[in-house]
């Protein structure tokens, strides 16, 4: 049995089957693990979701920010934006079933000693705050008030944590640590503004696995999001978004066993849209 982590796929279907294909990957062997941002950008979003499903269990994934626009979306909640390319999902003809699977996928996952998320998780949580707190965001996510959540999900505040926050405060700024989160300071305060790699570190801020005494450090964790910092592989952090949507590539870790030494496996992709 092998495990993998992949990092986003954003729309890049023949980018996923090429590296699957590569991998020799079984559904009944081998498990993937999928570090959000599923759809949108590329140009199979669609066949993305429907190559996921089919693989059944043997496919975990995490949400990311492109992934609850796309929820936003079709809830009515969001504008789409000229660079969508969801109309392939919004238009098909199991549309709810499709969207339904994505809106039960989890903010993190921790299972192999990993913990998964999209982008980040702040400094002073915990592993097991940073578990519940993607439970509580999930919980609201899979249920009857998630159209109500999605119309106030967007905006940068609260941009620091405080363990006090209630109700949207504290699901908003918990969301925007798992799907947006690059730099903070050392108290927890976010930065949105900056995308560059981790030299262009905003002043007063770091990227936030670099954040001295982190109550995560220790904790092996996996991430995407975050394309201009490139393939990153420590004892701590895999960091695995390596811009496949914009002409890099798409970027895996294979483990076999917890004691081994990860593999890293590329396959290099077209620039399917312009970095802007």
């Amino acid at each position: 049995m092998s495990v993998y982590w992949v990092g986003d796929l954003q729309g890049c279907d023949a980018p996923l089957g090429q590296l699957l294909d590569q991998i020799g990957f079984s559904p009944s062997r081998d498990h993937l693990y999928v570090l959000g941002d599923l759809v949108n950008r590329g140009p199979s979003s669609l066949s993305v979701l429907q190559r996921l499903i089919q693989l059944g269990a043997s496919v975990e994934c995490v949400l990311g920010n492109h992934d609850l626009h796309l929820l936003a979306l079709a809830a009515g909640a969001r504008e789409p934006s000229k660079t969508d390319t969801l109309d392939d999902i919004l238009n098909a003809d199991k549309q709810q079933e499709l969207l339904d699977w994505l809106r039960h996928q989890p903010i993190a996952i921790y299972k192999h000693e990993v913990l998964m998320v999209h982008a980040g998780v702040l400094p002073q949580w915990t592993l097991g705050t940073a578990l519940e707190l993607a439970q509580d965001i999930e919980k609201v996510l899979r249920g009857p008030d998630a159209t109500e959540f999605f119309m106030h999900m967007y905006g940068n505040e609260p941009a620091q944590w405080d363990p006090n926050l209630q109700g949207l405060d504290r699901l908003r700024c918990s969301l925007n640590a798992f799907t947006r989160l690059r730099f903070c300071s050392t108290n927890g305060l976010m930065e949105f503004k900056t995308k560059e790699n981790s030299a262009k570190s905003p002043k007063g801020f770091l990227p936030w696995f670099d954040i001295p005494n982190r109550k995560t450090i220790g904790t092996q964790i996996a991430f995407g999001h975050w394309s201009t910092l490139g393939a990153v592989e420590r004892e701590d952090i895999w960091a695995l978004d390596t811009g496949c949507v914009w002409g890099g590539c798409l970027t895996a870790i294979q483990r076999d066993s917890t004691d081994e030494k990860p593999r890293k496996i590329q396959i290099k992709c077209p620039p399917y849209q312009t970095p802007f």
